[in-house]
């Protein structure tokens, strides 16, 4: 194991150590009885925002991959996951959101992934899992630089372009942003990316009443943020 993750990994277990006892799951409001009762995270919003951050920063700086301790932590996440971000992004294979926060382990992170990391009903539902039943306290939103699907978008708001298949409805979930950005000083592509990121984010705090109350009661926090795939940083927009 290199050193960088040898100074990474003690406090990763450390966290699965803990969470893995964990705290009494307790009703948040009427829909927690659906679910199974079960241990949720410890770590507040502002603490996931932290070790997000940090993550980023260990993945621009010290890249390199190495083995990692996954035997262990396929054991300790078998009894149970306490994720403790949702990252809601794009399918494209050059954003793996475990990476490029760090080298996170099993069990640290809840992902929804789909072309251009829109929100729909299935995804807002994974979403909602995690904040309620899972106790997830962070929503990320995150776009990235040259997102195919948005510059779909854009040329479909510019251009009345027809796409094929599904491919066209998918899309169209985005040509609002797009329109919005039309004519807009910088690049056309690049300001949609960061508007849709802020349009769903603003979506999924206020047009889930799971999420938002959980927003009410200071128990989540919903952010949107940036991916630049030339450098590798996260840049947080809300």
């Amino acid at each position: 194991m290199c050193e960088q993750c040898r100074k990474f990994v003690p406090g990763r277990r450390q966290f699965l150590s803990l969470t893995a006892a964990g705290i009494a799951a307790t009703a948040l409001f009427g829909t927690r009885h659906a679910f199974a009762a079960g241990a949720t995270t410890s770590v507040t919003a502002d603490e996931a925002f932290a070790r997000l951050k940090a993550g980023n920063e260990k993945y621009v700086g010290a890249p390199q991959v190495c083995a990692a301790d996954l035997v262990n932590q396929r054991q300790q996440v078998a009894k149970g996951q306490t994720p403790w971000a949702t990252i809601i992004t794009c399918s494209d294979s050059r954003v793996p959101p475990e990476l490029l926060f760090g080298g996170l382990g099993l069990g640290e992170l809840f992902v929804a992934r789909n072309a251009g990391n829109m929100v729909d009903t299935a995804t807002m539902g994974t979403i909602e899992y995690g904040a309620e039943h899972l106790g997830v306290p962070l929503i990320v939103v995150m776009g990235h630089e040259k997102c195919g699907a948005v510059a779909a978008a854009c040329e479909v708001a510019e251009k009345h372009t027809k796409l094929p298949g599904s491919i066209g409805p998918m899309v169209n979930a985005i040509v609002p942003a797009a329109l919005a950005m039309r004519g807009k000083p910088g690049d056309f592509v690049d300001n949609t990316v960061r508007e849709s990121a802020k349009r769903t984010a603003a979506k999924v705090a206020t047009k889930s009443p799971i999420v938002s109350h959980l927003i009410k009661d200071t128990k989540v926090k919903v952010m949107a943020a940036y991916y630049d795939l030339d450098n590798g940083r996260v840049e947080f927009l809300s």
